[in-house]
């Protein structure tokens, strides 16, 4: 079953085949987490290495944003043309080899140009767990997409987890995270579900036009909820600290709840949205955002503001699981081609959020700018049901 079709009932051999699926797809999504997070923890001793201010470690943190922004749409089409299960195969392989050679590089300008391939192969592999999600939900009698996703950020903890065992290198690290992702890159292939793959003229020269503007609307949509979700990651724990003037101590717990709130929503999204519709849970979700940041906009208390987090992480949490979803089901148009374009949107929208934030608060104040990112948590409630209204 292609993507954009209704779930149905199954034989037992279907049902085996859409179980062993689930579980591998659940595999690739915990991998991508776990290494996006190594690259996070390598971080610091990347600057160690070659003892770089924060300016010139902005270069090399750009690059990974840099290399999935320039190639995600070549990597849309070329996923479409070869096939979601063939493309994880390829890239994985990339993905685990330049995860492992960032400890290795011995020179920065080496790095950066490994942290662009890394980057690009990050997108890639993105575009393909993607498209193979949006395969098992259609598979599947009841909603999966919020839960893969939650494998995401919970292969994400555990990356981060392994980087604080005591003893434990740089390079031992990644050699481990790499080990996995290879593993699964290789052994994806008896499980991944098929799908229909495009030549060069049924990519982006055949999609027809109508194709292309609710492309660019669920593109417009993720970019708003995106600016939302990636001004909360980073500048949470600055409002914490200057605005709610909690304790030293309590900064962290910020992107704590934030995260908390996000792993909570994934994990209980699907659950909801087989309860009430994938529209109703986009709009409640929109909406939960909205609240959870006026309150903690209007309420700049330590406890307010952390359950003002909290409560916007369990909305943003399923905001892209619904537009991917929606994505994948655009009639006229390859999936990993529609999802690569709502892909390049949402990225760039969660680079841009936190530097608008930043911009309307060095002018206006923190508070103005949460307000302001909780007006646009109004419009994806508002309008973000229009945009998947005829996909979900």
């Amino acid at each position: 079953m292609t993507p954009g079709t209704s779930p149905r009932s199954t034989s037992p051999a279907e049902s085996v085949r859409s179980r062993n699926a689930t579980r591998a797809t659940m595999a690739q999504f915990f991998v991508n987490g776990a290494t996006f997070a190594t690259w996070g923890v390598l971080i610091p001793s990347v600057k160690e290495r070659f003892a770089l201010s924060d300016a010139v470690l902005s270069l090399a943190m750009l690059a990974v944003a840099g290399g999935a922004l320039l190639t995600m749409g070549q990597s849309g089409k070329w996923i479409a043309r070869v096939g979601s299960a063939r493309a994880l195969r390829q890239v994985g392989i990339l993905y685990a080899a330049t995860l492992l050679l960032i400890p290795l590089a011995p020179q920065f300008w080496m790095l950066v140009a490994l942290l662009l391939v890394f980057g690009s192969a990050m997108a890639a592999f993105d575009v393909a767990m993607s498209v193979q999600a949006a395969l098992v939900e259609g598979q599947r009698t009841r909603p999966i997409m919020s839960t893969l996703h939650a494998m995401f950020s919970i292969g994400g903890i555990a990356g981060s987890a392994l980087g604080a065992l005591p003893g434990l290198s740089p390079l031992a690290h990644a050699a481990l995270v790499g080990a996995g992702t290879l593993a699964v890159a290789l052994s994806i292939g008896p499980f991944a579900l098929p799908d229909a793959v495009h030549d060069e003229a049924g990519g982006a020269s055949g999609t027809d036009g109508r194709a292309r503007r609710m492309v660019l609307v669920l593109g417009g949509i993720a970019f708003l909820a995106l600016v939302c979700e990636g001004g909360m990651y980073d500048w949470a724990a600055v409002y914490m600290r200057d605005v709610a003037q909690s304790p030293a101590a309590w900064v962290s717990y910020s992107y704590a709840a934030f995260s908390t709130g996000m792993a909570a929503g994934r994990l209980t999204g699907d659950r909801i949205r087989a309860r009430i519709g994938g529209l109703r849970t986009l709009a409640w979700s929109g909406a939960a955002g909205a609240a959870g940041i006026a309150l903690a906009a209007g309420w700049p208390v330590p406890l307010a503001t952390m359950a003002g987090l909290l409560l916007a992480g369990l909305g943003i949490a399923n905001l892209m699981p619904i537009f991917f979803l929606a994505a994948a089901r655009v009639p006229g148009m390859a999936a990993a081609e529609s999802i690569a374009a709502v892909a390049r949107f949402a990225y760039v929208g969660m680079l841009l959020g936190p530097v608008f934030i930043g911009g309307v608060a060095e002018h206006l104040g923190l508070r103005v700018s949460f307000v302001g990112v909780s007006l646009v948590m109004v419009v994806v409630a508002l309008f973000g049901g229009k945009a998947v209204r005829r996909f979900i």
